[in-house]
C-alpha cells in the first residue's frame, strides 16, 4: 500500500492559514455584530476544524470508507444537536417567580 506524500509546503500553507484564522478570531471578538458574534466564530472555527482534519489528519488523502465514517459521524452529531434543540425549544418554562411581597400592591 503506498501513502500519499504532502509537501512541506502545504504544511506550511495550511499552518499559515490556520494562523490567519486565529488572528480574524481575535479580532471579530473585538467588533460588535450583535449576535452575529457567536455565528462568525463558529464559522471560523469550522473552517480552522476542516483544515485540520483535511491535511493534518490526512483525510483528504484517504480512502472513501474513511470518508464515509466521518459523515456518519457528523451526521449523527447533527441528529443529537437537533434532538436536543427540539426538546430546549418546546418545553413549556416556567414564569419567573415573584417573591411574597409583589403582591402587597
Amino acid at each position: 500500500m503506498s501513502e500519499h506524500i504532502v509537501p512541506k509546503r502545504v504544511y506550511i500553507l495550511v499552518f499559515a492559514v490556520l494562523i490567519a484564522f486565529t488572528v480574524l478570531t481575535t479580532a471579530v471578538a473585538y467588533v460588535d455584530l450583535g449576535p452575529f458574534n457567536t455565528v462568525v466564530a463558529l464559522a471560523i472555527a469550522v473552517c480552522k476544524a476542516s483544515l485540520v482534519v483535511l491535511f493534518f489528519m490526512h483525510l483528504k488523502y484517504s480512502p472513501g470508507m474513511t470518508r464515509i465514517a466521518l459523515a456518519a459521524a457528523v451526521g449523527w452529531l447533527a441528529i443529537l444537536l437537533a434532538l436536543t434543540l427540539c426538546d430546549v425549544h418546546t418545553r413549556q418554562w416556567l414564569p419567573i417567580a415573584q417573591g411574597w411581597e409583589s403582591s402587597r400592591d
